[in-house]
């Protein structure tokens, strides 16, 4: 197989496993009204169907890209790709929801897999040259997936029933894993041989759990408990790393690469200033602007649509100029979309807030292939499953922190309250004070991303 044909494979496969979770992710929210009224579900398990899978994730993304470094990148990518793809099967025909919940864990170890080796593959394969280029493609495939999710998926529940999101997506995995065994031959495990660290892996998932279920449950007695048991537990991980010949995490990728170590806190606080603004912009327009659910949709589209539309031209730009740079400034162009929804209203216009999401999308554009350029471009051979890993963690834990955020806010200011048109003013008061604070972590961003070295290592 010639070099072209192979580069070409992996970027397929690759980006159909970035497409995946955001479109699962944002149809399936889309249907869990249905998946409530056919199961007889209440609001908090409704809510385990979508962070079940997230925080499984989010666990096992880490020790995920470091058993792929030492068995083999493509191993653990098809074993992911395998379980994602039976999980959808028995999405399909669950029977209750139990089995979805579990179904769901299931596939979230599935995900891990994948995401946690994917970027560390595409940087295997491709030069320095070609790498923010495929970088950008496999972005593409993510913005493409949240973009057309709640559309596709809409008309699949409202026509044929939520089932069907799941059973769309089974031909497609198994072509996938079709593709990966005729043409991607190769492996990749720079780290073979050494040992994985278990212990460690257990003190990591016991710590982030804590941590993210903790902040999700904040103000409440249990949410401080939860979170403050994980900051204490995270230490140890920590202490346990240094000390070990083979560790799960090199904490040196941290203490001593600045680039690294800065284009981390910068994804991180980016997608924890950003994720939660289409939970917000739902609110205002269905609530206050008064729009179906399909309308609604519609404009939220606006921001998924241009980060798909420009983040191939982005990843390009990243190959020819400093990654970090291009970076900041889409963390800047992000937060001057952020101040401008801090001056939202009831009388703003639904053009205005297309403008802005199509702002933030610019910025996140510039934002995301670039700064993940960076970090894989940081690091030496055997640790691209770490550096592949720490990614998608950011982005996990920073989503989550986003969504902690916000439903923290509502907590707060309306309590338990039903949103009626009596408190509007109090949502939309709720909303600016998230806005602010959004708006001062992303700036904030801006600081870290300019923070690392001028010069990035390729």
């Amino acid at each position: 197989m010639t070099d072209s044909e192979l580069k070409s494979s992996v970027l397929t496969v690759t980006a159909f496993a970035s497409f995946l979770t955001p479109f699962m992710g944002s149809s399936v929210n889309l249907a869990l009204p249905s998946i409530g009224d056919e199961f007889n579900l209440n609001a908090v398990t409704l809510n385990w169907i979508v962070s079940s899978y997230m925080l499984t994730t989010s666990i096992l993304l880490l020790p995920a890209g470091r058993l792929g470094d030492i068995l083999g990148r493509k191993k653990i990518f098809t074993i992911g790709l395998i379980i994602f793809t039976v999980t959808m099967i028995l999405l399909t025909f669950t029977p209750n929801g139990t089995w979805l919940i579990g179904a769901r864990i299931l596939q979230g170890i599935g995900g891990a897999m994948m995401f946690g080796t994917n970027m560390a593959i595409l940087t295997s394969v491709f030069p320095p040259g070609e790498r923010g280029k495929a970088m950008g493609i496999n972005a593409t495939a993510v913005y493409v997936g949240l973009a057309s999710g709640p559309f596709v998926g809409g008309l699949l529940s409202h026509y044929i029933g939520w089932r069907s999101i799941f059973a769309l997506l089974v031909p497609m995995g198994i072509a996938s894993l079709i593709l990966i065994r005729l043409k991607m031959k190769n492996e990749w495990a720079e780290a073979k041989g050494e040992r994985f660290d278990w212990q460690g892996a257990l003190l990591y998932g016991l710590s982030l759990s804590a941590i993210m279920y903790g902040f999700s449950k904040l103000p409440s007695v249990t949410g401080w408990i939860l979170t403050a048991s994980g900051l204490v537990i995270m230490p140890l991980f920590i202490m346990r790393e240094n000390k070990t010949n083979y560790p799960l995490f090199e904490i040196a990728l941290i203490s001593k690469n600045r680039v690294f170590a800065f284009s981390c806190l910068a994804a991180l606080i980016n997608y924890a200033a950003t994720s939660a603004i289409g939970f917000f912009l739902s609110l205002y327009l269905q609530y206050i602007k008064d729009l179906g659910p399909r309308d609604a949709g519609l404009v939220l589209m606006s921001m998924p649509v241009t980060m798909a539309l420009l983040s191939t031209p982005a990843g390009k730009l990243s190959d020819k100029y400093n990654p970090g740079v291009l970076a900041s400034i889409g963390m800047a162009i992000t937060s001057a979309g952020l101040i401008m929804l801090c001056f939202l209203s009831a009388q703003s216009s639904v053009v205005f807030v297309i403008i802005v999401l199509v702002i933030m999308g610019l910025g996140f554009s510039l934002f995301s292939s670039p700064n993940s350029n960076a970090i894989m471009s940081s690091v030496e051979k055997k640790q691209l499953g770490n550096a592949s890993g720490m990614i998608g963690t950011m982005r996990n834990v920073g989503q989550t922190f986003s969504m902690a955020i916000a439903l923290m806010l509502l907590a707060l200011f309306m309590g338990q309250a039903k949103i009626a048109q009596s408190n509007y003013p109090q949502l939309l008061e709720t909303m600016k004070i998230g806005f602010i604070i959004f708006s001062v972590l992303c700036i904030a961003g801006i600081f870290a991303s300019l923070a690392r070295n001028k010069s990035l290592r390729k």
